[in-house]
């Protein structure tokens, strides 16, 4: 059974990409719209869904920044074990770059 988020974790994510942060410049809010608007990043609400397939847990935390040339999500994500752990993805195409604490796939994945 998939976990359906909240409107307010939703709204919390969205606050999260859209703030900028350390390392971003003041533009980081319209950068990261032009980003979305010119088809160079995905949209967070479809890899929410993607995240909600491939994990087990709750999602958190989200942020979107630029590093090394590449716009990144950073998905915290709370499982049933309760040990946090981070997946960062290629925020263009959805892929894992990496993974950072005890991560759990659903089962199937």
């Amino acid at each position: 059974m998939l976990h359906r988020f909240t409107p307010l974790v939703i709204l919390g994510c969205v606050a999260v990409m859209l703030a900028p942060g350390p390392g971003q410049a003041r533009g980081g809010h319209a950068s990261a719209r032009a980003a979305l608007e010119a088809g160079q990043i995905r949209p967070l609400s479809e890899l929410m869904t993607e995240v909600e397939q491939r994990y087990l847990g709750r999602v958190i935390e989200v942020e979107l920044e630029r590093s090394d040339g590449r716009w990144q999500y950073e998905i915290k994500i709370l499982p049933p074990n309760g040990h946090v752990f981070e997946v960062e993805l290629d925020a263009a195409t959805g892929a894992l770059l990496r993974a950072k604490g005890p991560v759990q796939l659903r089962r199937g994945r």
